[in-house]
């Protein structure tokens, strides 16, 4: 719980003042819109993995080879942009295309801050029982 939290915390303080910055916007404003779109992308990861392990139960092969995980997170991203982007150029007062640009910035910075965010955590609290168990090995 403690990293879901400081990892949207950390996500909004950087996404809502470069959001301001882009498209000329009040940082309330674009505050606002990061806190919306990290709670869509919540709600989206609840939903769609949700359904991706109810699909999974009922496969012949329920392995996780790297095909399915490929297209575990090529769906879960592609359903969080066709809801993200609507938010985003109606929020903005811009295109969907400036929008789905913006989006395609945003999937960026995620894929880089979440794996340098969970060095960090981490880092700062320790690995998870699972993986220290896993290094002892």
């Amino acid at each position: 719980m403690l990293q879901a939290v400081l990892y949207e915390v950390g996500a909004i303080s950087f996404v809502g003042p470069v959001l301001a910055w882009l498209f000329d916007e009040p940082v309330s404003s674009s505050l606002g819109l990061a806190a919306v779109l990290s709670s869509i992308a919540l709600a989206w990861n609840y939903v769609f993995n949700g359904l991706f392990e109810r699909w999974e139960s009922r496969q012949a092969d329920r392995r996780r080879t790297p095909v399915r995980r490929l297209l575990h997170g090529a769906g879960f991203e592609f359903g969080l942009v066709l809801m993200l982007v609507p938010v985003m150029a109606w929020w903005l007062h811009t295109t969907w295309l400036q929008a789905f640009l913006a989006n395609l910035g945003l999937m960026a910075f995620f894929f880089v801050y979440a794996v340098a965010f969970t060095w960090a955590f981490d880092r700062v609290f320790g690995l998870p029982a699972s993986a220290r168990a896993a290094q002892a090995d």
